[in-house]
């Protein structure tokens, strides 16, 4: 049997870095796309088998370009998402019109399936541009292309996150940590290596045209997250509900920086739950257990925002 050739769009974030190192192991022939070789494909070569990894860089999304890489992969598939927009990138580009650009490459090439990368927890979030460019982007996915699979996870974190790592860091220097909609929105997070079986399950799945929640096995409140995390890195802060009118003024001020801690349009996401729908089925109802529990998982690297750093373990025992 031939073996899959992969097309992956995405590959220097967190699930893609990752994602890259199973489908390598496992033999797979990956085409992973970088806007910088340089400055993040030296990372990805780390992380592949040698031989398995062929790297391609492509600054804009060049139509053109993009179908001629079509022509060696039997699967593509598409991490590219952002939380936050900025003078280049913005949600409608990333979100709606590329997916529908590769959705509509996807058809003409023939490939064997697409599988795009979505969110959770976005069809009641209508007031967030970034939930409505999310779902405009699975609406023309399944249009385009009848062979496509989309996931919706709900928060992925691993060391590698931009989640649970600024939060740390966060609690470690803040004396208080505020609560937006007094800490009561829902999560259902799951480990990034969870999600990589998921993926690595859909792309031998025979099976298209579907649509998988992805979820861990916790139900956890935002408060609760807070906690586990600071409970992981020793520390004891302050948890205050913020009064909407200053949860505004402080996203106002948080989306200042080069990489926002909080957008005006996140805090609108943050007003509702992140947990399965019912309206798909989740990993776990089609077999796909993802068990990592959330506060064992972050003890392994919250060292790094312990006092002691790595050891942390050794001065506390």
């Amino acid at each position: 049997m031939k073996q899959k050739e992969i097309l992956l769009f995405g590959a220097s974030g967190q699930i893609g870095r990752n994602l890259v190192r199973k489908l390598t192991m496992n033999n797979f022939k990956v085409t992973a796309i970088t806007r910088s070789i340089h400055t993040k494909g030296y990372i990805l070569k780390t992380q592949a088998n040698p031989g398995y990894l062929n790297l391609v860089e492509i600054k804009n999304f060049n139509s053109e370009k993009i179908a001629d890489l079509f022509d060696k992969c039997s699967i593509c598939i598409n991490l590219v998402g952002i939380l936050f927009e900025s003078k280049k990138n913005h949600f409608n580009l990333i979100h709606d019109d590329f997916p529908n650009m590769l959705s509509r490459i996807s058809k003409r090439k023939n490939i064997e399936k697409l599988i795009h990368i979505s969110a959770l927890g976005i069809e009641n979030a209508l007031d967030s541009n970034y939930a409505k460019s999310k779902l405009e982007g699975e609406k023309r996915i399944r249009e385009n292309f009848d062979r496509s699979v989309i996931l919706k996870p709900s928060i992925v974190y691993s060391v590698d996150d931009n989640f649970t790592t600024n939060f740390m860091k966060l609690l470690s220097l803040l004396p208080f940590m505020p609560l937006y909609y007094s800490g009561k929105t829902k999560f259902m997070p799951i480990h990034v290596q969870d999600l990589v079986d998921i993926i690595i399950h859909v792309i031998n799945d025979k099976k298209t045209g579907y649509t998988i929640e992805c979820v861990g096995p916790q139900i956890l409140t935002f408060e609760e997250l807070i906690k586990k995390l600071l409970i992981s890195i020793n520390k004891k802060r302050l948890l205050i509900p913020l009064p909407m009118p200053l949860a505004k003024i402080s996203a106002k001020f948080l989306q200042l920086f080069p990489k926002p801690l909080l957008t005006e349009d996140q805090l609108k996401t943050l007003k509702y739950h992140n947990i399965n729908s019912n309206k798909y089925k989740t990993n776990f109802d089609i077999g796909l257990d993802a068990n990592r529990i959330f506060e064992k998982e972050i003890e392994k690297y919250s060292f790094n925002w312990k006092a002691g750093g790595q050891f942390s373990k050794e001065l506390s025992e």
